[in-house]
């Protein structure tokens, strides 16, 4: 039952994902299209919530998006590795790294640096909502600058709807409750939703497509 419980919440966020969308915002593209980057460094997200698996929660759904809208990323793994190996294991302190000793180290053109504001389940009484929010900043590793930024966030409870009365509304708070508790992380499916909003190039205000897409330029 948990199995089939968990299936039906995981189809309910990728449902989510289409309907929901990250804050869209007018941006000035001329440094990101004058940069125009090739490869892109991620770094270690910084988490601002209180759950301590958000930074790697995160870091592991960011490279897909990325990757579906041309870009070459570093493999997470091996940048870990190497910070690990020179005794950066904090994302506090990666973040306040050179840009220019960066690109020295990885040969990336861009870093992205990602802050997870919201992560975790809030449990009401009659409902419980999966939450992650985060925010991204695309920066230039030549030069320092800030070629883009945005935000996104998603919750397990889009496109649910209050029906069946109070004991329907408190059945469904149980059944989210039991999901919740099953799964090691029950944010972790949130966090790609998230990853997808922010990361997925649109108009007015998504990151630009990379080189290896079809539809490299003509954003």
């Amino acid at each position: 039952m948990i199995k089939r419980l968990t299936q039906l919440v995981l189809g309910v966020c990728i449902v989510a994902l289409f309907s929901g969308c990250a804050e869209r915002q007018t941006v000035d593209y001329s440094a990101y299209k004058q940069a125009r980057p090739k490869s892109i460094l991620i770094m270690p997200p910084l988490n601002q919530s209180p759950d301590v698996k958000a930074t790697y929660s995160m870091l592991s759904q960011v490279t897909y998006p990325l990757a579906e809208a041309g870009y070459y990323v570093m493999p997470v793994a091996l940048v870990a590795q190497t910070f690990n190996q020179n005794g950066l294991t904090q994302p506090e302190d990666i973040h306040q790294l050179p840009p220019q000793k960066l690109r020295e180290i990885f040969g990336a053109d861009a870093g992205l640096y990602v802050t997870v504001s919201d992560y975790g389940t809030r449990y009401m009484v009659l409902a419980s909502a999966t939450i992650v929010t985060a925010s991204a900043k695309l920066v230039d590793l030549k030069t320092g600058s800030t070629l883009w930024t945005g935000s996104a966030t998603a919750s397990s409870q889009e496109n649910q709807q209050n029906q069946g009365g109070l004991i329907g509304m408190l059945v469904v708070a149980a059944l989210n409750q039991i999901i919740s508790s099953a799964q090691d992380d029950a944010g972790y499916p949130i966090a790609g939703i998230t990853s997808a909003r922010l990361l997925t190039p649109y108009p007015n205000g998504g990151i630009l497509y990379g080189p290896r897409s079809p539809k490299y330029g003509t954003d």
